[in-house]
């Protein structure tokens, strides 16, 4: 499964939160961005229970304020 977690994060930590974001097992890239959220992780986890503990992992990081995770949608089966 593939999801995204977007970060809020405090002023002034914006790399620091990044890079440890980026150390978390399963996060494929993470980057500093604009827009509504400071930082963006890609995450690629077998299943959703390892999701949930990922995310958690990532809210703990000192500095983040808020997350919101979105679960991409695999494309349906075509015949």
């Amino acid at each position: 499964m593939f999801a995204f977690v977007l970060m809020n994060v405090d002023p002034g930590k914006l790399w620091t939160i990044a890079k440890r974001a980026s150390e978390v097992e399963d996060v494929k890239i993470c980057r500093a961005v604009t827009g509504l959220y400071d930082v963006i992780a890609y995450i690629e986890t077998p299943d959703l229970d390892r999701l949930g503990k990922l995310v958690q992992k990532i809210q703990k990081i000192d500095g983040v304020q808020r997350t919101h995770t979105s679960i991409s949608i695999p494309e349906p089966i075509r015949e």
